[in-house]
């Protein structure tokens, strides 16, 4: 413990919280209010810390302002799902009140929590009290009072983490759907094991101060690196000439986890671009440096050298300079996220130009529409979430991207198809925009799915396994049987103006059946037209449009 906190000292919070949120996100998935098996509110603040912790391995210094705007921007790309983007934008306040520090004490600390909370609140269109916005800024007024009495960092951020808990306890109280649920909040929950890992470096536990979570890609198999990209206009810009990547394996018995880091600093002092990550089983190594012989003499202390590569630059720029033809852009482009080969064929035959994989419990990320929108030659380009768990991640993305980036915030998958066949690529933005936000509140949808746990909800009594349909807001049916649930979801939804139903059905159903289940509804609906296409999505039996 201590009265300030250093920029390495910070860079190890940020990777502790990151691993014990990962260590805990089935927990927080759980939380879930709907017993839908796509509770994934967990998994999608790891995901996001995740990209925290990418980033920082990219770190070639300690200086607090660099390990700041890593944290914000490894958080501004990793941003998925509403709690992630929400959780994003608490760092983003938080770094950007200490980034001009040298050093962070308690009101520091303090006033970077405050700043965290306004930037989040500010993030969210209707921000709604009993959820994470709730946990950080109850945390965040109790900071400011708490730093006036208390100096210790430790015990400051203790006596926070404590609040935050107990304000988690009363969001159920705050927000109803939670109460009838009989859970708190989980992206509260998510945000504490975060802040809850700050405070074991702080208490000078660093167990969880892993430096690549899980060693995800640090293996047997050495795979090939991922070069830190780095474009040159000139030959004079290359302060330092040779790109040097290699593994340390066998490491001797003497090496310690803290001559990993004297290794990485010893790094940081030859060159730039420095990734020294790994553990005692294995280390990844990349640096651009003017003397690779000082940079495997260094390594070679801790174990053996594998995989040694090394590359001039200058000559590699030498090679690349070749004129390059100006990209060719049309006005308008789309981007579509969905799950299922059936689902992705048909946004495709509706002229989408890039369609992520993505939905459910595999939100896509800030970073990942962005390197969409950007494969697309388009000046302009509509992003259809599919999703209302990924609408604001993918505003976010024009923050990353070099495109003009339109989100319409499709909230399911038949919303996002009616959407895509109104958008006229011969139209101009704006009328684009109007016509397709028009068309939204047109389309009614629903799903057919099954309940991941038993509770009580919206007046239904549900077991694990029981198969439930849902409308726009709610469940709305319960049975045994997957078509006779779906027809009376369908009658649950129908309205006097409706003309059409349309069926998306998943990889878990049959194609027969799926076309008995049309067949039904013709016949009770003879007014109506029925279609009925294959989508291919996981864990939804049914995807429902009535328009």
């Amino acid at each position: 413990m201590g009265k300030s906190i250093t920029g390495a000292l910070l860079r190890k919070m940020m990777i502790s919280g990151a691993n014990y949120l990962d260590e805990n996100k089935e927990y927080v998935d759980s939380l879930n209010v709907f017993p839908v098996p796509d509770g994934d509110t967990g998994t999608n603040m790891s995901m996001t810390m995740k990209s925290v912790v990418r980033e920082l391995n990219l770190c070639t210094n300690n200086e607090m302002e660099t390990i700041a705007d890593a944290v914000s921007k490894g958080a501004l790309k990793g941003a998925r799902g509403n709690s992630g983007v929400i959780l994003s934008q608490i760092l983003k306040g938080f770094t950007s009140s200490v980034a001009s520090l040298k050093s962070i004490d308690v009101k520091a600390f303090a006033k970077a929590f405050k700043e965290g909370a306004d930037i989040a609140y500010r993030a969210v269109t209707i921000p709604k009290e009993g959820t994470i916005l709730t946990v950080i800024r109850v945390m965040a007024e109790e900071a400011q009072k708490i730093a006036k009495k208390e100096a210790d960092c430790g015990e400051f951020l203790k006596q926070v983490l404590e609040v935050g808990e107990e304000t988690l306890k009363m969001t159920p109280e705050l927000l109803p759907v939670l109460k009838k649920a009989g859970v708190v909040d989980s992206g509260g929950r998510g945000l504490l094991f975060v802040v809850g890992g700050f405070l074991k470096v702080l208490m000078g536990d660093e167990s969880q101060v892993i430096l690549e979570l899980n060693s995800d890609k640090l293996d047997n198999t050495h795979e090939a690196f991922e070069d830190v990209k780095v474009n040159y206009n000139d030959l004079a810009d290359i302060e330092f000439a040779y790109c040097t990547e290699f593994f340390v394996i066998n490491i001797k018995k003497k090496t310690t986890e803290a001559d990993i880091d004297k290794l990485r600093e010893k790094l940081m002092s030859i060159g730039n671009s420095v990734i020294c990550i790994g553990d005692l089983n294995l280390i990844k190594v990349h640096v651009h440096t003017n003397e690779p012989g000082v940079a495997l003499t260094s390594a070679l202390k801790l174990g053996e050298l594998n995989g040694v590569k090394v590359e001039n630059m200058l000559e590699q720029n030498r090679a690349l300079k070749v004129k390059m033809e100006p990209e060719q852009l049309k006005n308008i482009g789309v981007v579509a996220i969905c799950a299922g080969e059936g689902l992705s064929q048909l946004f495709k035959d509706c002229n989408v130009d890039y369609v992520i994989e993505g939905g459910q419990t595999m939100n896509s990320s800030a970073e990942d529409i962005a390197k969409a929108c950007d494969a697309v030659p388009a000046e302009n380009i509509f992003v259809l979430p599919n999703n209302k768990n990924i609408v604001m991640a993918a505003q976010l993305a024009n923050d990353l991207s070099k495109r003009n980036i339109i989100v319409i915030p499709t909230s399911s998958v038949p919303q996002g198809i009616n959407a895509a066949i109104a958008i006229d690529p011969e139209a101009s933005v704006d009328e684009n925009k109007e016509n397709v936000m028009a068309m939204l509140d047109t389309v009614a949808t629903g799903s057919v799915t099954y309940a991941v746990r038993s509770t009580s909800i919206d007046g239904f009594k549900l077991k694990e396994g029981d198969i439930i349909g849902l409308d726009e807001k709610r469940i709305v049916a319960k049975g045994a049987d997957v078509n006779e649930v779906s027809a009376n979801t369908i009658e649950k939804m129908m309205k006097d103006t409706a003309t059409t139903i349309t069926l998306f059905y998943g990889q878990d159903v049959q194609a027969a059946e799926a076309e008995l289940l049309g067949e039904t509804l013709a016949q009770k609906y003879p007014e109506l037209e029925v279609d009925v296409h294959y989508g291919g999505q996981p864990l939804y039996y049914y995807l429902i449009s009535i328009q």
